[in-house]
């Protein structure tokens, strides 16, 4: 059985979900690396097209889930303040 780990929610405070440790990790480093530091930042569709190249074969077999994922990781990274939502929308991204 796989590691897990425990994710917040933006939208569900003091709500914790549990996902595979591994996947989550290897997503959450794809994601940081990809959003930039200043705003406007990046939609979550490019998030998931940037983020791509990074993943390994064996967690994400041709980007398999990686959409979920991402929106997994995001949801997770803004509940603990290190992901920061554009004041108005599309919704937009970028590290705090």
């Amino acid at each position: 059985m796989p590691e897990k780990i425990l994710v917040q929610n933006v939208g569900q405070p003091g709500k914790t979900y549990s996902v595979d440790a591994a996947k989550y990790a290897e997503m959450r480093a794809a994601v940081l690396a990809e959003t930039p530091t200043a705003p406007p930042g990046l939609t979550p569709a490019q998030i998931i097209a940037a983020v791509k190249p990074h993943l390994s074969a064996t967690l994400f077999p041709g980007g398999e889930t990686a959409g979920w994922w991402v929106k997994c990781v995001q949801l997770d990274l803004e509940a603990k303040g290190i992901l920061v939502r554009a004041a108005k929308p599309p919704v937009r991204l970028h590290r705090s």
